[in-house]
């Protein structure tokens, strides 16, 4: 698989751009990393009114963006470790799949007992670490996840606001119930960037 590097802290709406523009004449799998600025990312399927606070964003700041693919209302900052997987394969359930194993098998090499579930989420120690979302093109597979290492947890339950309903196919409460930071889960990454080498890595070897 090859590593791409883009320019860091890029409005949200130009990675996925770049995501767009790779996907067109994809050769191999590509795959890339990047940190945004405070961002709430909804799916294609979702309205933002009832899934983010709208006032709350406004107010700091915070970018909102609906994403091509499907999935939940997500929350970016810079502490939050973003990964594209770019794939000439038409087979979106098989690209998706390869994804969550890589992901998780890249964060097991790490010391943390990664496990994927029914929701396309990525636990560890029962606590939700990443999200991810795929969609098909006429030319291949775009692969994105979100990885939460050092995120503003406080923030993100301000700005999302997920019905009760749907954390109760959850069993949880409130967002900070079932989320985690790595940061929380272990001491083997210094910093963002030392995940975010790690994790290079990993793909890389696939």
């Amino acid at each position: 698989m090859k590593i791409l590097r883009f320019p860091e802290k890029l409005p949200l709406t130009d990675y996925l751009d770049l995501e767009q523009q790779l996907v067109r004449d994809v050769q191999e799998p590509l795959f890339f990393t990047w940190i945004v600025a405070p961002t709430v990312i909804y799916g294609r399927h979702q309205q933002a009114e009832a899934e983010l606070n709208q006032a709350y964003c406004r107010e700091h700041g915070i970018a909102v963006v609906q994403r091509k693919s499907g999935g939940g209302c997500v929350y970016a900052d810079s502490g939050n470790l973003m990964l594209s997987l770019i794939s000439p394969s038409p087979h979106s359930e098989v690209v998706f799949a390869d994804f969550l194993r890589m992901l998780c098998q890249a964060l097991q090499d790490g010391g943390l007992p990664a496990v994927t579930t029914t929701h396309n989420d990525v636990l560890v120690r029962d606590r939700k670490v990443s999200g991810c979302a795929s969609y098909t093109t006429p030319t291949g597979t775009i692969v994105h996840s979100t990885l939460l290492f050092d995120v503003n947890l406080d923030a993100m339950m301000q700005a999302l606001t997920p019905s009760q309903t749907k954390l109760s196919k959850h069993g949880v409460a409130s967002v900070r119930q079932r989320v985690a930071n790595l940061t929380e889960l272990t001491d083997v990454f210094p910093d963002i960037f030392a995940l975010r080498a790690h994790i290079e890595h990993a793909f890389s070897r696939f």
